[in-house]
């Protein structure tokens, strides 16, 4: 082989490998999904951010995720403990009010260790394809069996769904 063959060859393989390596700001998770949950049936809406682990994920991690509260005030925080075994990670926000379509809602999500040391941070936007007023104010159904909510369904045959006016514009 020539000098030029070996120069080449090297090169080719250090780029090959160096395509492999993690930076390190991106951690031991990817995010893989961000949306909107509507459940119709509890008329309830929710975020829901799930995260790969691709690499090791140190025993004790929390994830601390800060979500836009679309109603306006303190952002709505979850703490959730990380078990090491987690191939995926699920993040679910408290129910929400007043999320509209097509605005970018902000989320935040730290990983901390044990030792309270953050070992990543992610940072997303939501955006909903729906408004949520296609939700009724108060839940379609009651119990375990999913039986008619009576504030809903009335005896007289009509439903009242309710309409949420105290969502800022």
């Amino acid at each position: 082989m020539t000098m030029r063959n070996i120069m080449l060859t090297t090169l080719i393989a250090g780029l090959a490998l160096a395509s492999c390596q993690r930076k390190d700001d991106e951690g031991p998770t990817q995010l893989t999904g961000r949306l909107f949950v509507f459940n119709y049936r509890v008329a309830s809406a929710t975020y829901m951010i799930t995260l790969k682990k691709i690499a090791p994920i140190p025993e004790g991690t929390t994830a601390v995720a800060e979500f836009e509260n679309p109603a306006g005030g303190d952002p709505l925080v979850v703490n959730q403990k990380i078990y090491t075994f987690w191939d995926k990670i699920t993040l679910e926000s408290p129910d929400l009010h007043c999320v509209r379509k097509d605005r970018p809602y902000s989320v935040s999500i730290k990983l901390v260790d044990a030792s309270t040391k953050t070992i990543q941070t992610i940072k997303t936007e939501v955006k909903s394809d729906l408004d949520q007023t296609v939700l009724p104010t108060k839940p379609l159904v009651v119990g375990p069996v999913y039986t008619a909510n009576p504030d809903v369904f009335k005896g007289d045959g009509s439903a009242d769904y309710g309409h949420d006016a105290a969502c800022p514009a």
